[in-house]
Formats: C-alpha cells, sequence, structure tokens
C-alpha cells in the first residue's frame, strides 16, 4: 500500500494561482495537506505596492484544503517588507507538535521561513524547498554577491531533502548552487487551466463584442499587456515599439494599475499615438474577456519577472505570446517563431519587427496561438502534484 504522507506547506498568503494547487494536492490518496498561512492580507484586502491600490481576490482562496494561519508579530506586519515583514513565532511550535512528516518551503524571504526551517531540521521532519529564481537574473548579480551565496545555501541546502523546479531556469539555479540534479523535481509553474480553457469557449465567439466595449474597431489587432504598470515590467518599452509598428491596423490594451500609468497615458497624448486603451485593474472574474479579445500577448518585463504566469493564461486563450529574455518562463514555454518571440530585453525596435509580423500574417498568428494552446496543456497542476510524490518517493520521506 502507498504511504500517505502528512504535508506541512508553508507559503506567505494565500494566492490566487496557488490556492487550485493546494486542492488538487489535497484530493490526492497518498497526501494530507495543512497549508500554513502567514499572512491574511490578500483575504481581508490588501494595498498592493504594485498596483498602487487596494487588491482583494474576487475568486475563492480557502476551499477544499485544511489551512491554518499565524499571528505575525512583525513591527511592519505586511508581505511587501521582506525579510521583516513576517515573525510568526508560533509557527516554531505548529512545526514541533504537529509531528509532519514533511515541511515544504515556498521560498526564503521571511523570518518565519528562516524559524520553521531551523525548527524542522532539529525534529528531523524532511524538508523540501521551492524557490522561484531564475539563473539567468541570478548571474546578472555582483560576484561577491553569488558567492557569498554560495557558502550560506551550501550549508543550508545540506539538511534540505529536495527542491521543487518550476521550470528550467529555477533548475538550473539550484544546480549553480550545489544541488545535485537527483534532488531536483519539476513541479511546473501553472495556472488554473480548467478554468481558463472554459472561459476561453465560452468566449472565443465574442472577441468583436468584447473589443467594441472599450471602443476598438473589429479589423484592429489587439495586442495585450496584462500586470503591474511599475518598471520591473517595462510598459513604456512596449508602448515605444507599438509606436514604430507601420501598420495602422493595431491596438494596444494595457490591463492593470501602477506608478507609470500616468506617465504612459500622458505619453499617449503628447505623442499622439493612436488607439491606446487603459482598462485598470481586472480580477480574476474580469481578466478572461481581454484575454479573448486580444490576438497578441506580450509580456516584456526585466529583471524581477521569475515566472510571469500571465504567459500561462494568455496560451490557454490560444494567443502567440513575445516576451523578453529576462522573463523566466522563456526557456519554458516560447519556442522561437513556433508560438511566439524572445527578443532582448528593452529592444524596442526588436519587439516592434515581431509584432509587425503578427500583425501582417494573421493566419501565422492564429498557427502560433494554437501551438501555444498544445505547449500549455502540459502545465498543469496534476504534473505538480506528480513532481511532488516523485520528489517524497525519491526521498523515503
Amino acid at each position: 500500500m502507498a504511504k500517505k504522507y502528512k504535508i506541512a506547506f508553508l507559503i506567505s498568503h494565500p494566492i490566487q494561482y496557488n490556492s487550485p494547487l493546494f486542492a488538487q494536492m489535497a484530493r490526492h490518496p497518498q497526501i494530507n495537506l495543512t497549508v500554513l498561512y502567514c499572512s491574511d492580507e490578500s483575504i481581508k484586502g490588501m494595498q498592493d505596492v504594485g498596483f498602487g491600490e487596494e487588491i482583494k481576490w474576487d475568486i475563492p482562496l480557502l476551499e477544499r484544503h485544511k489551512y491554518k494561519f499565524f499571528k505575525n508579530y512583525s513591527p511592519f506586519p505586511t508581505i511587501f517588507k521582506p525579510p521583516l515583514g513576517l515573525i510568526n513565532l508560533n509557527i516554531v511550535n505548529e512545526i514541533r507538535n504537529s509531528s509532519y512528516d514533511v515541511l515544504i518551503i515556498h521560498g526564503l524571504h521571511y523570518i518565519t521561513h528562516l524559524l520553521a526551517f531551523i525548527v524542522a531540521s532539529f525534529q528531523r521532519t524532511q524538508i523540501f524547498l521551492r524557490m522561484e529564481h531564475p539563473l539567468s537574473q541570478e548571474l546578472l548579480k555582483l560576484k561577491w554577491k553569488t558567492l557569498i551565496k554560495k557558502i550560506i545555501f551550501g550549508q543550508l541546502f545540506k539538511r534540505i531533502s529536495g527542491f521543487f523546479a518550476i521550470g528550467t531556469e529555477n533548475r538550473e539555479f539550484y544546480e549553480f548552487y550545489g544541488v545535485r540534479p537527483e534532488k531536483i523535481f519539476l513541479t511546473p509553474y501553472a495556472v488554473d487551466n480548467n478554468r481558463l480553457f472554459k472561459d476561453y469557449e465560452d468566449f472565443k465567439g465574442k472577441k468583436n463584442e468584447f473589443k467594441k466595449e472599450i471602443g476598438i474597431s473589429p479589423d484592429k489587432s489587439v495586442i495585450l499587456f496584462v500586470g503591474k504598470l511599475t518598471e520591473k515590467k517595462k510598459p513604456m518599452d512596449l508602448l515605444r515599439a507599438y509606436e514604430k509598428i507601420s501598420s495602422t491596423n493595431k491596438a494596444l490594451v494595457f490591463v492593470g494599475e501602477g506608478s507609470l500609468k500616468e506617465k504612459l497615458a500622458n505619453h499617449t497624448i503628447h505623442n499622439n499615438v493612436r488607439d491606446v486603451y487603459f482598462t485598470g485593474f481586472k480580477n480574476q472574474t474580469e481578466i478572461s474577456k481581454y484575454y479573448a479579445m486580444a490576438d497578441i500577448f506580450v509580456l516584456p518585463s526585466g529583471i524581477g519577472e521569475t515566472w510571469g504566469l500571465v504567459v500561462n493564461e494568455a496560451m490557454c486563450f490560444h494567443l502567440p505570446v513575445v516576451v523578453s529574455d529576462v522573463v523566466g518562463c522563456g526557456k519554458d514555454l516560447i519556442r522561437q517563431g513556433d508560438n511566439g518571440f524572445i527578443f532582448k530585453t528593452g529592444d524596442s525596435d526588436e519587439l516592434a519587427k515581431y509584432l509587425e509580423n503578427l500583425i501582417t500574417s494573421p493566419q501565422q498568428g492564429k498557427i502560433m496561438g494554437e501551438n501555444s494552446f498544445k505547449i500549455i496543456q502540459q502545465w498543469n497542476y496534476k504534473a505538480d502534484v506528480d513532481g511532488v510524490i516523485k520528489g517524497l518517493e525519491s526521498s523515503n520521506a
């Protein structure tokens, strides 16, 4: 009979992308899961630093899995201020007294993560780590910083039973810091594919209707950006590339809020850039119609974009995707010229060339979008759970 594992999954706060994953894990016959949350900001509604407004997700975040919240004793209690933003002292007794077989820690950003790591080590509870870091961005850091991290991680990682990689870049990150390949297990970064596939089927005949709602002519090819309008996301690079597209059969839609929104809007006015639309922040139950109206999806982000789950979402809607060479998901989700393009970060000329190509060859864009859909079907929560089970069984947890 297969062993059943009592697992604690430690994470900062309920996240819209992770809740369906936890539900899938909880259904597995070999898993007895309890999610340990350090903050309830996303449940109560929080002032998101990137969006610049209060955010409260409009889909259930706590359904279909067991969970516990812990009091935060931080003098600066927020998820936006690592490492001191989360200091959940009661996590010590939770791990000491609950006899978990396995502790999965998502990230090593806060004091709470370190507390849990220390206690689990003394308890001889098997520890698994899931981080997001891509190697390509790590190598851009100063050498002395990576050398210090090699020393620190070298000691920490010796006590960890296994590592869950969200993709290729993340696997390479672990290996760079000395983790043996056989201790790394793929748990691909995923979104709720089934929900989005259903939305695509429901909305695919309403593209022109959705365009009309915000004033876009049906003959325009819609380029879509979804995310925070901040420096990290580089929306100005996209706007500049859009200006350089010679075709007039185009529209650009920015879905999101952030500190750069006013700058972007002013640029469009002062430079007479036509057919650019700013929708503001759209919640989970609203976002699908924007993917449904789009013809091309772009994520031009710079350093800090460790994955880019909006790319997964766009691919669920059969869209060709264009991303910068810094975006963490590029190696796994983008096949150059097959389902999208990767351009050099900050190179608006190269980005404009790819966008022009897709706008003037709509049939090619449709073929690439179908290829996106085929690729994304493999990046799902079932694959995550399979990776977790494989890791547990390989380590004899």
